[in-house]
């Protein structure tokens, strides 16, 4: 079996739809697009695994070409995030070409980026890989990074290195913030408004717990600062609340939603424990239920070291200095299974997540030329920088 051209290679994961959402109303399965690869790299010598996540028609891929240790991985995830489609000037299931940019869904965040690795990598495979090189494709980062969580070290055996090929204009990240997403439900009874003293008014007491919200949120702002971010600290940010249904009855539940970023060094673990501190005492006061949940999984915070082999060879590569960002991608996932990581990879963050999206010209045949450098440097001269 031939492996199709690039741009052919694109369209083909493009046409696979596999949004990933918390919604069941959106959320879908990506096993065609693992198939898909795998029906590719396969043929090219890859020794193939496909992992089955809970839900059947979600998985990984593992594909390994050659052996020994010190090698690299290249990953990405193979879902997208949901689409409008009434806002897009193409089909967003059609690769389509308009002044030297390829839009469709996926195309920058991340689908565009394994149609580069294999064309990046098809003609070198007649040389003697050293070390292995490992493509990882993974499931769910849009949504739980249920993928990523299922990894474990074998795995991966043999990796030194991992780069994770989110958008980032081929500029280097050793660095980004974590994220959580939390909920609050306060129960109280509700009564008549005449009476306070007939219920329990949960909106008062969740009034209670944002100001302590507030107040927590300084005090982490003041015990953890990273230079390296525009924002240094971490935030918090209360995004939506909800509670009771009439003027003249006390409220008798209420709900808020909020986030933090916590930046490296901050674990998700403790800050979640610190959150549950502050409830508690409030609840026990106004004898009112004060419940806390997580909304999705923790991501941690993530940060290679700026003098790390990895960190260095980037740089020398590129020419340019590792930089940070705000966003969460499947780094620290990588980094807990003993690898040197960092995020790098074509098109740009500022095009995911909306209409028309696109990878650039540029950022292919750029993109071809570093991969084609890095696979080399690592697998086949196992080169330190």
């Amino acid at each position: 079996m031939n492996t199709p051209r690039l741009l052919d290679m694109m369209g083909q994961l493009i046409a696979l739809p596999s949004v990933s959402a918390t919604s069941e109303r959106w959320d879908m399965g990506n096993r065609k697009v693992i198939e898909q690869l795998a029906n590719w790299l396969e043929p090219l010598g890859f020794k193939v695994r496909i992992m089955p996540l809970a839900n059947p028609d979600k998985a990984n891929l593992i594909a390994t070409y050659g052996s020994g240790e010190g090698g690299l991985v290249l990953a990405g995830h193979t879902d997208t995030v949901p689409y409008d489609e009434a806002k897009w000037q193409s089909d967003p299931f059609t690769l389509s070409e308009r002044d030297n940019r390829y839009y469709g869904l996926g195309s920058a965040d991340m689908k565009g980026f394994f149609a580069l690795v294999i064309e990046a990598l098809k003609p070198m495979l007649e040389q003697n890989f050293k070390s292995p090189l490992i493509i990882l494709a993974t499931a769910d980062e849009e949504s739980s990074m249920d993928g990523a969580r299922a990894l474990v070290k074998a795995d991966l055996s043999g990796a030194r290195y991992a780069i994770v090929g989110e958008p980032t204009g081929l500029r280097p990240i050793r660095a980004h913030k974590g994220m959580m997403m939390e909920g609050i439900t306060i129960t109280g009874r509700s009564g008549h408004s005449s009476n306070p003293a007939l219920g329990n008014n949960a909106l008062e007491a969740m009034h209670e717990v944002m100001g302590a919200l507030m107040t927590l949120r300084g005090q982490l702002q003041q015990q953890y600062h990273h230079p390296g971010f525009a924002v240094p600290g971490p935030s918090m940010n209360f995004g939506c609340i909800h509670g009771g249904d009439n003027p003249n009855r006390i409220c008798g539940q209420c709900e808020l939603h909020f986030d933090i970023r916590p930046v490296p060094g901050m674990e998700v673990a403790a800050t979640r424990e610190r959150l549950q501190q502050l409830l508690t005492p409030i609840a026990e006061r106004r004898k009112i239920n004060i419940g806390l949940r997580e909304l999705m999984p923790g991501i941690e915070a993530y940060e290679q070291a700026a003098n790390s082999e990895l960190v260095q060879m980037v740089e020398q590569l590129t020419g340019l200095g590792a930089e940070t960002v705000g966003f969460a991608t499947e780094a620290s996932f990588f980094q807990k299974l003993g690898m040197q990581t960092i995020v790098m990879g074509p098109g740009h963050i500022d095009q995911a997540h909306q209409p028309d999206e696109y990878l650039g010209a540029d950022q292919i045949t750029d993109g071809i030329t570093l991969l084609q450098q890095l696979i080399a440097k690592v697998c086949l001269h196992q080169n330190k920088a």
